[in-house]
């Protein structure tokens, strides 16, 4: 079967990741790390690299700057077999970066948005008519303001053009959700998290009793098919009423960055090769995000579509 072209639009930037058992302390202290590593960073950008890796053609629509940390992105992404044609580079803007201070089970993250929020419509519908995918993916809808605001009417124009679409909003700094009924009302499907599902579904008055089904289901009446990623106990869909549910893994922890985009890319992979059932969908996004936490930063363990054929399909 061939799979459908999917486009992902969002963020593209370097991931710096620090490891080490310690906490940063000014006044020139100096400290040591047991690691460090530069990496595929973004969660639209290691959902592209998830997507490719399962064999999907796939295109990433972004904006870097023109600097040594924009070079590394579009090298490396066109290396995992992203296109990188719907790339712009912004010679007046810093490519966005990313530092993860690692320890033990926690981390603490700092951006730096540079590029990221140059993104428009009009860089998307360019992708778009060039690549001429079956469906849409938005990331970190937060980090980009000029595409927030233009969102409900591209969502339109892709459905009138016959195109399906998906969001995972990321988490709000400002923790308001504006513009996500609007959103949702648009979209075909949606991927957040537990906490984020619960956060929008009391900002949009739909969270019931506060439990993901509930949330979940609220959500879905406004019309989106709801895909909620609930960490090691897998996940939960919830469409039309019908809830379906997919175990994680059980895998060697390493580092779990970007496991819910390896997750969105297991669905969106599956949902691109015409996998028939909404179990054997969740099944491979279980097991994609799963099977990502087994090395450090969000690319580098991402499964193979002969990975998730051997594990995926397991029993609820």
């Amino acid at each position: 079967m061939t799979a459908r072209g999917v486009l992902v639009v969002g963020d593209a930037n370097p991931d710096l990741i620090l490891a080490g058992d310690t906490v940063p302390r000014f006044g020139q202290a100096e400290q040591l790390l047991d690691s460090a590593d530069l990496v595929i960073g973004g969660s639209a950008a290691i959902v592209a690299c998830g997507l490719a890796r399962l064999g999907i053609p796939t295109t990433l629509a972004a904006v870097v700057g023109d600097d040594s940390f924009g070079e590394f992105m579009t090298g490396r992404l066109a290396d995992r077999g992203v296109d990188v044609s719907g790339i712009r580079i912004d010679p007046d803007r810093a490519t966005g970066l990313t530092v993860v201070l690692l320890k033990r089970e926690d981390r603490g993250i700092l951006t730096l948005p540079g590029a990221i929020p140059e993104l428009t419509a009009d860089d998307v519908l360019d992708a778009v008519e060039s690549g001429h995918p079956a469906h849409v993916h938005f990331a970190s809808y937060y980090l980009q303001p000029r595409l927030a605001a233009q969102l409900p009417a591209l969502l339109d124009r892709l459905r009138h053009l016959g195109i399906t679409t998906s969001i995972d909003t990321n988490w709000d700094p400002s923790e308001t959700w504006q513009g996500m009924a609007d959103v949702l009302s648009r979209v075909d499907l949606f991927f957040p998290n537990r906490e984020e599902l619960i956060a929008i579904a009391r900002a949009l008055g739909r969270a019931g009793d506060g439990s993901v089904e509930d949330a979940a289901g609220g959500l879905a009446e406004v019309g989106p098919r709801v895909v909620v990623k609930v960490g090691a106990a897998g996940g939960v869909t919830i469409d039309a009423g019908t809830i379906t549910r997919a175990p994680g893994l059980t895998v060697d922890l390493v580092d779990t960055t970007g496991a819910g985009d390896s997750f969105d890319a297991g669905y969106l992979a599956a949902l691109s090769m015409g996998l028939p059932t909404e179990a054997d969908r969740l099944s491979w996004a279980t097991s994609s995000g799963s099977l990502s936490v087994r090395g450090r930063g969000g690319t580098a363990a991402q499964a193979t579509q002969d990975e998730l054929e051997r594990v995926a399909r397991r029993p609820a």
